[in-house]
């Protein structure tokens, strides 16, 4: 009898433990720490400024990028990943005020890997594998969007150069290899249209892609980073303008 009534009161004692953990708010889970290559810089008033607009590829390089460009350059970002062209469209205006101002002396820019990411929805928000859906952005309305951030950076007198979009490898989930191939070939007719000089990115990582990129991933690794960041710098110090000499 006593041993069925102990019995009894346990089980009641769980279900009212159980009712009040549910009836309790979830607690807030914590705030991911903000990316540094977000981080916003003082500008160094006696050095040029250069603006980098793109996708996970350039946040990745951002740093070492700005670490290769100290004494050389202001490097700023938009404090986002930039993600397809339709965004690059839509946000423009603001990604160009970053770091408090719209005067730039050179501006590398990038669209493509987000481009060519498949999804399922009309919203694109349901991403899926490559050989479902559909590609974010059509290369009829990439070309289209290109045409539309051109025209708007070339209005900003800095100047512009195009990182083209870096290779996909195979076993990538949500994207067609080869694809990427498709989509340089439209920027190029766009930006040799504009007299807007390339940077390569593409060549140059095909050969060393077991040693600069994760497996089946369009990302680089931590060194594979810091390896396109040295060879972008080349590109945007060439760029820069050329200190006053002195009297």
């Amino acid at each position: 009898m006593l041993r069925r009534e102990f019995l009894s009161l346990l089980v009641l004692a769980a279900a009212s433990s159980t009712s009040f953990a549910q009836n309790q708010p979830a607690r807030p889970r914590a705030a991911a720490a903000p990316n540094p290559a977000y981080a916003q810089i003082t500008d160094d008033p006696a050095l040029p400024r250069v603006l980098l607009i793109g996708d996970s590829i350039s946040i990745g390089y951002t740093l070492p990028l700005r670490e290769a460009l100290k004494g050389k350059a202001n490097l700023h970002r938009p404090a986002t990943n930039c993600g397809p062209s339709n965004r690059g469209v839509a946000n423009l205006e603001s990604w160009l005020k970053a770091g408090g101002s719209d005067k730039w002396d050179v501006i590398q820019f990038n669209h493509g890997l987000h481009d060519i990411r498949h999804f399922s929805d009309p919203e694109n928000k349901k991403p899926v594998g490559a050989d479902e859906g559909h590609r974010q952005v059509l290369e009829e309305e990439y070309e289209k969007n290109l045409r539309t951030i051109v025209a708007r950076l070339k209005k900003t007198g800095a100047k512009l150069i195009w990182r083209n979009t870096t290779p996909v490898p195979e076993g990538s989930n949500g994207r067609v290899t080869g694809d990427e191939v498709r989509y340089n070939e439209i920027a190029k007719k766009v930006m040799d249209e504009n007299q807007i000089p390339i940077d390569d990115m593409y060549t140059f990582c095909l050969p060393r892609l077991k040693e600069i990129q994760k497996p089946k991933d369009v990302h680089f690794t931590e060194a594979g980073s810091k390896v396109l960041a040295e060879e972008t710098a080349k590109m945007i110090v060439a760029a820069l303008p050329k200190p006053a000499a002195k009297k």
